[in-house]
């Protein structure tokens, strides 16, 4: 189980320079990306779809050994998705619905998908758009010639980053302090529970 918790973040290990920990103005805001608001509430909807996708496959949130609360995890997600899109978009790249097809049936299907998207902090609602994302930002590396060898590969990396970090992301305090130094001895996503305490239950949080 491990390694699915590193997964996690090394799928947005990229996007982790070009996140900040201030904390948005409007009351009832989770994040905003780019300008655009992730709200509690949106928040709160897709915990609790994913605790209760979680509930239906019989897995529990601590075989997954997820860096964080499972409210923190999923933000996370949500937004770096929304940046992984903004930042490619900016540079013209598009993604068809056949192209995300594509990967769903390479995956084995739409009911195998949302298996992997699960073992990520990704509702089944979300899944298309994760998966929309990922592939954005493929092909926002091999824009710049990544993929063809290491080099080029770090080159269109560095450059992708350069990209992320012109779309910012800013953080409730609620959700704890941005953890900008993560790496396989220090995980964790956030650093603190936030000045408002422990994470609350997703039907609780405001």
């Amino acid at each position: 189980m491990k390694s699915t918790r590193l997964r996690v973040i090394l799928a947005v290990a990229a996007a982790g320079a070009a996140l900040t920990a201030c904390s948005p103005g409007q009351a009832g805001t989770a994040a905003v990306v780019g300008g655009e608001r992730i709200s509690t509430g949106e928040l709160d909807s897709s915990v609790k779809e994913y605790e209760q996708a979680l509930a239906k496959a019989n897995v529990s949130p601590a075989d997954l050994q997820f860096p964080g609360s499972v409210p923190q995890v999923v933000l996370f997600q949500l937004a770096t998705a929304k940046q992984y899109t903004k930042a490619a978009e900016r540079q013209g790249i598009t993604v068809t619905e056949a192209e995300i097809d594509q990967v769903i049936a390479a995956s084995g299907g739409e009911t195998q998908h949302e298996q992997r998207m699960l073992q990520q902090a990704v509702a089944p609602s979300h899944s298309r758009e994760f998966t929309k994302a990922g592939l954005m930002l493929t092909k926002l590396m091999a824009k710049y010639g990544g993929g063809a060898d290491e080099a080029a590969l770090q080159r269109g990396q560095a450059q992708a980053i350069k990209d992320l970090q012109a779309v910012k992301v800013t953080w409730s305090p609620r959700y704890g302090t941005l953890n900008n130094n993560r790496s396989e001895q220090s995980p964790q996503l956030f650093v603190d529970a936030g000045r408002f305490g422990a994470i609350p239950p997703a039907e609780q949080a405001q």
